[in-house]
């Protein structure tokens, strides 16, 4: 992972990238991985799991792009109504017929046979409740998202 000067996550990177950050005296390192090392003909370098950047990088405001793509990673490819992990869609909790929004707030998961259940009521009308409140995530959410498994000490700096 790679954090600005300030402690702030900005992305993932692979071990060769950090390795030449802190080779090249842009970043230095914050976390090895335990036991790992990588071996050149001249050099042993420890493995980084955590670099930080020698300068602030001023990086522009990470918009996350509205798409069904984004909306199943969000919501961890389940139906919010039930849990299940197959045959999901994108369902608006108030549906456009009824002044419903293309918005964060407004669109989830939602398996084939939950969504036709709802069919085009609210949620409350058809007596189905969400599983969480759907919110515009940040990009450190995806980060979470992008990994997979968080190494424990990447933790503090994600906010968990």
């Amino acid at each position: 992972m790679v954090l600005n000067q300030n402690y702030e996550p900005i992305t993932i990177c692979n071990v060769r990238r950090a390795i030449v950050l802190t080779y090249l005296g842009k970043a230095e390192v914050v976390s090895n991985l335990d036991g790992k090392k990588i071996n050149t003909i001249y050099h042993s370098f420890k493995c980084p799991s955590i670099v930080r950047l020698s300068l602030f990088v001023r990086v522009p405001y990470k918009k996350i792009i509205l798409s069904r793509k984004n909306i199943l990673r969000r919501d961890n490819h389940k139906c919010q109504y039930c849990g299940s992990t197959v045959n999901l869609t994108v369902d608006h909790i108030i549906p456009k017929s009824k002044g419903g929004e293309d918005t964060w707030e407004n669109l989830v998961t939602a398996c084939i046979r939950c969504n036709n259940r709802k069919g085009d009521r609210t949620p409350e009308e058809s007596k189905m409740c969400l599983v969480s409140k759907p919110k515009k995530p940040s990009h450190i959410t995806f980060i979470k998202n992008f990994v997979g498994a968080i190494d424990d000490g990447w933790k503090p700096y994600l906010y968990m």
